[in-house]
C-alpha cells in the first residue's frame, strides 16, 4: 500500500471570514495559522499548501492580556546604521493595526518558501469592510 499525499493543485480551497473584535491576539493568530496551513483538514500534508484563505476584519479591535500594550515592542530596521526604530504595541496599533496580526501569524508559519505562500492567503483589514464578498467567505468561529 502506497502512502497518499495531497498535491497543491488538487486541493479545494474555501474562504473564511474572522471577526477579530475582542479576541486575544496570540490565540487568534494560532487558529488562523492552523487554517492557513490546512491542519484542520484530513488531507493535511506538511510539505504542500493544503490550507484555505482567511479574511480578518476589525483588526484594530484585537486585545492583549496583561501589560503587553506598554511592554511588547516591535522593531523595524532598514539595514542602514542608526535606522533601528522601536514601537510599543500601543503605538503600532495606531500606526498599522493590521501589521500586528500579520506579524503574529507569520511567526507561527514555516520559515520556508511554503510559509511565504501561505501568508499571501491571509487578508487583514482594519475595519469591518472587505473587498472579498464575491468569494462568499464563510464565518469561522474562533
Amino acid at each position: 500500500m502506497s502512502t497518499w499525499m495531497a498535491k497543491t493543485e488538487d486541493v479545494e480551497r474555501k474562504w473564511h471570514l474572522v471577526n477579530a473584535e475582542g479576541k486575544s491576539l496570540g490565540r487568534l493568530a494560532t487558529q488562523i495559522a492552523e487554517v492557513l496551513r490546512g491542519k484542520n483538514k484530513p488531507i493535511f500534508t506538511p510539505h504542500a499548501d493544503t490550507g484555505d484563505f482567511v479574511v480578518v476584519i476589525n483588526a484594530k479591535s484585537v486585545t492583549m492580556t496583561g501589560n503587553k500594550w506598554t511592554d511588547k515592542k516591535y522593531y523595524r530596521h532598514s539595514r542602514y546604521f542608526g535606522s533601528l526604530k522601536e514601537f510599543k504595541a500601543k503605538e503600532m496599533r495606531e500606526l498599522d493595526p493590521t501589521f500586528m496580526l500579520m506579524d503574529a501569524v507569520k511567526g507561527m508559519l514555516p520559515k520556508t518558501r511554503l510559509g511565504k505562500v501561505l501568508l499571501t492567503k491571509l487578508k487583514v483589514y482594519e475595519g469591518g469592510e472587505h473587498p472579498h464578498a464575491s468569494q462568499k467567505p464563510e464565518a469561522l468561529n474562533i
